[in-house]
């Protein structure tokens, strides 16, 4: 038989036997939906997380003095960035770009009423600050406004520990560069939370005219980058190290700072990895208990065939083909009914708990992208393939007198 023939008896056994089609079918739709889920599910709570840690924190891309992230917390003086408004420019510039902020790290006490704890801040531009810090989540009041240098917003758990109430008064003691002790004075205007409670129980947010006054200096540690599209970081990246000189600038994704997030991603890719391993198994004994059933009930069939001419060959072809078949269709209708589950459970949500190192839950969703569905419906394929191979095989090297001999 040629190709063509094998492919249409294949789907015309297939169709003849309903009943244990029907069971395959199902096996194999329910792996590739479970598959759509658990995948979509987890790449949507990773992507959750990718934006929330940008926008709250990170920025796509940061431009710092070289060696600013080894050594810039123990000497940050030495790795300031001059005040350059026309380099800000030409950053803004670059492919993507929405946004370029400066950022002075600053450290000290913070003091109110008789309580005096330590903190760590940042000096921020509000006017420029609106889309990069839009996770932030404020329990209390709000953000930090243009045109108003004597503002403070402080994360929750560090207002929680000073007493903080909106309007409250706070100082701010830091070392200036040469050894002395200088302060601040700025009104809590917000109490915000981000993404990891361990940041909001010790940062707070000044403008950044504010924090310069504190810590007597110009300039800024960071320029943080915002981009349309976190797909777009490495263009970016490319394009500002081409015109940034490099032995006075370097340029880090967020890739390179967002560890939690790393670590994260590669141990939920390890968990997608066992769901696929355990589905491709089900699939593997369904597929392979139908077809060798299949066999069995059709060692007459077999027999008349070879009796007829088909060949050893055609025989294992055609129950591969019927193999195919089943995995073709089962892997359509699991992929139209996942991306019907997926957009279901999308617009209902699904409520989280707050994960660790959070301070507030949210409601979930299910991403499905290209490459889940792409391999959702490999692993399938494959699979279904894999569980054929044996039945085909087993059905091929019947001998003609036996399996005639199993019709009388």
């Amino acid at each position: 038989m040629v190709g063509t023939q094998i492919l249409q008896t294949a789907v015309l056994n297939v169709i003849r036997q309903v009943n244990r089609s029907s069971a395959a079918l199902t096996a194999v739709a329910l792996g590739v939906i479970a598959m759509i889920l658990a995948a979509g599910f987890i790449d949507w709570n990773m992507r959750f997380g990718r934006e929330s840690t940008i926008h709250s924190q990170l920025g796509h891309l940061q431009v710092m003095k070289p060696g600013f992230l080894e050594l810039g917390r123990s000497d940050p003086y030495a790795y300031l960035l001059p005040r350059h408004e026309a380099e800000l420019q030409r950053i803004k510039e670059g492919p993507g770009v929405v946004g370029v902020a400066p950022r002075l790290l600053i450290s000290g006490l913070v003091s109110s009423g008789e309580t005096t704890l330590s903190f760590i801040g940042e000096g921020i531009d509000p006017a420029v600050e609106v889309e990069l810090s839009k996770a932030l989540r404020f329990a209390e009041g709000r953000s930090l406004q243009a045109g108003a240098p004597h503002e403070v917003i402080i994360g929750k758990g560090l207002a929680d520990n000073l007493g903080v109430k909106l309007g409250s008064n706070l100082v701010l003691v830091a070392n200036t560069k040469g050894g002395r002790v200088n302060a601040v004075e700025a009104r809590a205007v917000g109490i915000f939370q981000s993404v990891t409670k361990a940041y909001d129980d010790i940062a707070l947010r000044i403008p950044i005219t504010l924090a310069r006054q504190l810590m007597r200096v110009e300039g800024e540690h960071l320029r943080i980058v915002l981009l349309d599209e976190t797909e777009r970081t490495d263009q970016a990246a490319a394009w500002m190290r081409g015109i940034l000189p490099e032995s006075d600038y370097q340029v880090v994704p967020w890739s390179q700072l967002a560890d939690f997030y790393n670590k994260t991603s590669a141990l939920f890719a390890k968990q997608v990895g066992v769901i696929y391993l355990i589905i491709a198994v089900i699939i593997v004994l369904a597929i392979s208990n139908t077809m060798t059933m299949s066999v069995i009930q059709r060692i007459g069939e077999v027999g008349t065939m070879m009796a007829i001419g088909n060949r050893r060959r055609d025989i294992l072809l055609m129950f591969i083909a019927e193999g195919f078949v089943l995995g073709a269709v089962g892997t359509a209708i699991g992929l139209l009914v996942g991306l019907a589950l997926a957009g279901l459970i999308s617009l209902v949500g699904i409520p989280m708990p707050p994960g660790p190192g959070m301070t507030w839950g949210y409601q979930a969703g299910i991403l499905v992208t290209p490459g889940s569905l792409g391999a959702a419906a490999l692993t399938a394929m494959l699979t279904t393939g894999l569980a054929s191979l044996y039945p085909a095989w087993k059905a091929s090297r019947m001998e003609i007198v036996d399996s005639l001999r199993a019709m009388q």
